[in-house]
């Protein structure tokens, strides 16, 4: 890991720069997938599977054989931990529900606001080097909750045609019926302008590398609606001499185990602290099945020393991390002060994969310091805010002259008439 002490302010953008792709070195690849998927629907699907994934499918909808054969081959104790996770995921988002709000604005002027779900919404699930079946939780069930009509899965297979158990079992525990053996730009492309086989979609939700990030982006060039652009994970630990550096190097490397453009940065006030953290990171890599790919992660990540809590702060914010941890005394100076972060992790004895599975909090969270404008998914992201108005005779004559000055003020005649006929009626 790279290790930066004290770093001034003006260089922070690049000290703190993502190693991620610009969207222009790969949006052309995108476009030209998604121009064949509107014209050639399921034939693009299929040679595209069979490029990427390495298998030659004639159906991409899943079976209700398959999924029984996946039922089976799930332990008890995994259907027992994905049941744990379900109940605490649904708590919290259950209690994200709002009533409707009303109001009279003014006399004989009656406003209110409902909540309605997306009708479509399709969900993208990651499967390449690791299969995300714990996203289905976070996107299914919000989903269910808010009352979604039809929400249908796309998740790539391996090269012999087949979709991991575990999430063929999480989906149809969560209730989703269509589930789709389409993977990558591919996917996202299929939900965007529907094929043969797979429905076009309102919203499309979901993680994935940076080619389904910037594809989803592109989806909102032809009017579907995305949840954020989620790319490569990340994670940025503020820690001081009162955190546990073995817990601490554990937190980072479950991030960097996701992809070689993952990213973890270690925020200290302690430069034993950094010491330390570093040799547990070397220690503890050397254990993990996939060493390989969280070693080309740790190439992009950072060990940051820093002189007081409020310089860590400004740089916390300044980054906006997808993951925060905070492990520090002064706890409540970051709890009060942190403006940009998708979610965060408060204490030695709450690590990030609580928040990845069973706590109950949503994991699908902005990337790429989006968290400074976009807030993590929750039961909002599957609805929308409808405005209702009402207003009485007495209420039109109460704001009509309003009305009417303001529509001639803006030169729009039509407007003002639409009024001025009504208050007429009243006289």
């Amino acid at each position: 890991m790279n290790k930066i002490h004290n770093p001034d302010k003006s260089t922070w953008k690049d000290v703190l720069k993502r190693p991620t792709l610009t969207v222009a070195s790969i949006e052309q690849a995108v476009e030209t997938i998604f121009q064949e998927v509107k014209i050639e629907g399921d034939i693009a699907i299929k040679k595209y599977t069979e490029k990427f994934d390495g298998v030659i499918l004639e159906d991409p909808l899943i079976s209700e054989g398959e999924i029984e054969t996946a039922e089976k081959s799930v332990s008890q104790e995994l259907k027992d931990a994905i049941r744990l996770a379900k109940k605490n995921i649904e708590t919290f988002h259950k209690a994200q529900k709002t009533d409707r709000v009303e109001v009279e604005t003014a006399p004989g002027v009656r406003c209110w606001q409902e909540k309605r779900p997306i009708q479509k919404v399709g969900l993208y699930i990651p499967g390449g080097t690791a299969p995300l079946f714990s996203t289905i939780l976070m996107l299914a069930i919000p989903a269910t909750i808010a009352g979604c009509k039809e929400v249908i899965l796309c998740t790539p297979p391996n090269e012999e045609g087949k979709i991991h158990p575990a999430i063929l079992y999480t989906a149809n525990l969560c209730g989703v019926k269509k589930i789709y053996k389409v993977g990558g730009i591919q996917a996202i492309a299929a939900m965007t302008f529907g094929t043969e086989s797979v429905p076009e979609v309102y919203k499309i939700f979901g993680p994935g590398n940076q080619y389904v990030t910037v594809a989803k982006q592109l989806s909102t060039k032809y009017g579907i609606a995305i949840d954020m652009p989620a790319g490569p994970s990340e994670l940025l630990v503020v820690a001081d001499d009162s955190a546990n550096a073995a817990f601490v190097a554990s937190d980072l490397l479950s991030q960097v185990e996701h992809g070689i453009d993952s990213q973890v940065i270690l925020v200290s006030t302690s430069k034993e602290m950094i010491d330390t953290v570093e040799s547990e990171v070397e220690k503890q890599i050397q254990e993990l099945p996939r060493k390989e790919i969280a070693q080309k992660a740790i190439a992009n990540s950072k060990l940051i020393y820093v002189e007081n809590d409020s310089v860590a702060l400004d740089l916390v914010n300044e980054y906006g991390p997808e993951h925060f941890i905070v492990c520090t005394e002064n706890e409540e100076l970051y709890l009060e002060g942190i403006q940009n972060a998708g979610s965060v992790f408060i204490g030695n004895y709450t690590p990030e994969s609580a928040g990845d599975y069973a706590s109950g909090t949503n994991h699908t969270l902005p990337t790429n310091g989006y968290a400074k404008q976009y807030s993590g998914v929750n039961l909002d992201s599957f609805m929308k805010s409808m405005t209702f108005q009402k207003i009485t005779e007495s209420g039109i004559q109460n704001i009509g002259n309003a009305i009417e000055i303001m529509a001639e003020a803006e030169g729009l005649q039509a407007h003002k008439n639409a009024v001025t006929l009504r208050l007429n009626s009243l006289k």
